[in-house]
């Protein structure tokens, strides 16, 4: 799989919680990517089966929002963007700060 600036922003966001389920909005967020940048990412990740996605469980009308599709590294995701983004680091000489899930580059 080919590892842009933008997919490694989307690997860190799930890596710093990789067992909860993550939205759109807040990965958007935490990655610093717009929605038309995100959701390839997502549909591509999910297609190598690094992601997991499903709906979320909820009735629109008592949330007072329609449901989310949520995402979640598998097993095999999650060791994979731990070895990508260790050697994207390691290639670039540093690590990013713990508290910012984006990476340094």
């Amino acid at each position: 799989m080919r590892i842009t600036v933008p997919t490694a922003r989307v690997l860190a966001a799930l890596l710093a919680d990789p067992d909860v389920d993550h939205y759109g909005l807040e990965l958007m967020q935490r990655a610093g990517l717009a929605s038309g940048t995100l959701y390839p990412i997502l549909h591509r990740l999910t297609e190598a089966g690094w992601l997991e996605r499903r709906w979320e469980r909820v009735d629109p009308a008592e949330a007072g929002r329609p449901a989310r599709r949520l995402y979640r590294l598998t097993g095999e995701g999650a060791m994979q963007a731990r070895q990508v983004l260790a050697e994207l680091r390691g290639q670039l000489g540093g690590a990013p700060a713990a508290t910012d899930p984006r990476p340094a580059w």
